[in-house]
């Protein structure tokens, strides 16, 4: 293990124990160039290069900002939740490594105002520690609060609110001045570039994915939680990690709520990588893996999640605020047994009508759900047309699902 290395169980890692394991910090003369050469990637779901992004940064015009993202946005995942709370120090590490790679005079932490935890854990190892500290700040406790520029928006003075905009963030982001936006496991990962150098970083993952990352895996396995894997490992070996499967495992979830249904034969041959991942239409996202029992239904599954990802709208544009329902409602209908195969097709018709057509990226990927959906468990969707509803709609959920705030009205949602 890398990040969680000398980890307690039931506490985080005080400073003089993150030295113990990680050792004084210490910065390579030109941390831009080593992180070029480790092949870093950004480990919040977009996967990419985080060499690129602080280039971005030092030849944008203006004093950089640093904005690490640490709100844990999928209700199912829990990575950076456990970075905070186990070893916030190798992520603040990180942060203050870029600052003082990009003269960077101001370091922000976004959490959700949700996570008390992580950010009791934070604000302790902040006060621990000696020389300039970094702004908190805890954002609306919303989905896509936690988008890069919803994340922006808000800082700026603006609603935490998702939006397309013409942009790159590492040009033009808080109040205009070029950011440096990366998710907490990137930040911590930088951290042990800058102490340890590319050619340690490259020492494991495969060749163009190196490193580790931190994976959450939920479902039917026997010690479900978050733990620490190097790139390339076969899922069998990231199943085998928690203890196996409690029984026979009919599909995966991969990549988060707005994220890809996989066979189980699929799984057999996948690896923890985002070109294994790709290569089957998925994408690792923010590395959470859902095995669902052969004996739950998948399509009842997917209803709950277009369900709460429809409540979840930002309401700026038709296809969140007409299209999403739209969809969530006709696929409720069909597992239910309320509607016929034909309307399978009305779906595919809707998706079209939706994806990449809204403020923000939101609707596409309630969208990327569902056609997974109807690609893996089109078998389950047109039993329910001809024979009605199941059990499971009834049962609890095996991809948990927080309350949603969608019945809350006005500006202050958002703030």
């Amino acid at each position: 293990m890398r990040l969680l290395a000398g980890v307690p169980d039931d506490r985080p890692l005080d400073l003089d124990g993150h030295h113990r394991v990680h050792g004084p910090m210490a910065q390579h003369h030109d941390l831009l160039a080593e992180v070029e050469r480790s092949g870093l990637t950004g480990r919040g779901g977009g996967g990419f290069p985080l060499a690129r992004k602080m280039r971005a940064v030092a030849d944008a015009r203006g004093r950089a900002v640093i904005v690490v993202n640490a709100a844990e946005s999928e209700p199912a995942a829990g990575k950076d939740h456990h970075l905070l709370t186990r070893t916030p120090h190798l992520v603040l590490d990180g942060a203050q490594a870029a600052a003082r790679s990009l003269g960077a005079r101001e370091v922000i932490v976004w959490t959700h105002c949700g996570d008390r935890h992580s950010r009791d854990s934070l604000d302790a190892a902040i006060a621990d520690r000696p020389g300039r500290h970094p702004r908190v700040v805890a954002g609306p406790d919303r989905y896509v609060a936690g988008e890069a520029s919803a994340i922006v928006n808000h800082l700026s003075g603006g609603p935490a609110l998702p939006t397309m905009s013409p942009y790159r963030t590492a040009e033009r982001g808080v109040r205009g001045r070029p950011t440096l936006l990366a998710n907490a496991e990137t930040f911590a990962h930088l951290a042990l570039v800058a102490r340890h150098g590319a050619d340690w970083f490259r020492e494991t993952g495969t060749p163009d994915e190196p490193g580790t990352v931190l994976a959450t895996v939920r479902g039917a396995v026997r010690h479900p939680g978050v733990l620490e894997v190097p790139l390339g490992l076969p899922m069998a070996g990231l199943l085998a990690r928690v203890g196996g499967t409690t029984g026979a495992v009919g599909s995966f979830l991969v990549g988060g709520y707005a994220g890809t249904w996989l066979t189980a034969g699929a799984a057999e041959v996948l690896t923890v990588s985002r070109s294994s991942m790709a290569a089957h239409g998925a994408d690792l996202g923010v590395g959470l893996v859902v095995a669902l029992p052969a004996d739950r239904c998948p399509v009842a599954e997917t209803a709950r999640l277009l369900g709460w990802l429809a409540a979840e709208s930002t309401g700026q544009c038709g296809p969140c605020i007409n299209g999403l329902p739209a969809i969530a409602a006709r696929f409720g209908d069909l597992v239910a047994g309320h509607a016929g195969a034909e309307h399978l097709e009305q779906l595919h018709r809707w998706a079209g009508m939706v994806t990449g057509r809204g403020a923000c990226h939101h609707p596409d990927g309630a969208v990327r759900l569902l056609l997974s959906t109807l690609a893996v468990h089109g078998d389950h969707l047109r039993e329910h047309a001809r024979r009605g509803t199941c059990d499971d709609l009834a049962s609890s959920p095996v991809c948990p699902l927080p309350p949603t705030a969608a019945a809350e009205t006005g500006p202050g949602r958002w703030r």
